[in-house]
């Protein structure tokens, strides 16, 4: 078992309308260095909103998430700092319409890492050849399909350069013939050891590339273990519920 741990969540709660609704209910878990985690789980179940709160897109209601060993829930941390290090991927890729995919991608690392802005157009060109779109950097986001505008938000992520891959359903806006073309490229990532979180309704992809898979329901973790524990001998009743369902 990993003991680099990454990211450590405790006790994390989100409620809303006074705690009427309860998105996040005591969450626990943990992320190591270089592993893939997959959240799966129902629609409502909390699965975003964890995902979400470890770079406090979503203000917890209670409890703490460190990183790297600082507890970046506390007010008086500079969460920016922080989040420069966690990509960030979205169902619906937030590119900049007015900006060619290069400038998409070269702006943060120049603005924020203070990047020459040659440096960082030579790692944005090596990234979009990776995974195949060198030829459309000087082409705008209206100009690509779904599958490759998705591309274009996770490679731009990795120009930061950061410590840990966040993916909010990153297939589920995609029509089904462009799903293939993502997940390729983030099961490549994985492969070269990159620390994932990922929520995701894939479980192909669940079962192929994580080492780790919690399933949530109703704002709390029931059951979490490795693909082959979850998908084939899973324990609690819910699991098996919601596997009937999707598999």
């Amino acid at each position: 078992m990993r003991t680099n741990v990454l990211i450590e969540v405790n006790d994390l709660k989100k409620h809303y309308n006074h705690g009427a609704v309860k998105a996040l209910d005591g969450v626990n878990c943990v992320v190591h260095k270089g592993e893939v985690l997959v959240i799966i789980g129902p629609s409502g179940s909390g699965k975003s909103t964890l995902l979400r709160s470890l770079n406090l897109l979503e203000i917890p209601t209670g409890g703490s998430i460190l990183f790297d060993g600082v507890d970046i829930s506390n007010p008086k941390i500079n969460i920016n700092i922080h989040r420069q290090k966690m990509g960030m991927v979205f169902q619906h890729f937030n590119l900049f319409p007015h900006m060619t995919v290069l400038r998409n991608m070269t702006i943060a690392p120049v603005k924020l890492l203070h990047k020459p802005a040659a440096e960082a157009e030579k790692k944005a060109m090596e990234l979009l050849t990776r995974v195949g779109l060198a030829d459309r950097a000087n082409a705008y986001p209206s100009q690509l399909s779904g599958g490759q505008k998705q591309r274009v938000a996770i490679v731009r992520a990795l120009c930061m350069e950061p410590e840990v891959m966040l993916f909010d359903e990153p297939t589920s806006a995609l029509d089904p013939e462009m799903v293939g073309e993502v997940l390729d490229v983030m099961k490549e990532l994985a492969r070269e050891g990159m620390t994932m979180v990922v929520v995701t309704h894939e479980m192909g992809f669940a079962k192929e590339v994580a080492d780790r898979v919690i399933f949530m329901s109703d704002g709390v973790i029931i059951e979490e273990g490795s693909p082959k524990e979850i998908f084939e001998f899973p324990k609690e009743e819910r699991t098996k519920n919601f596997l009937k369902c999707v598999l």
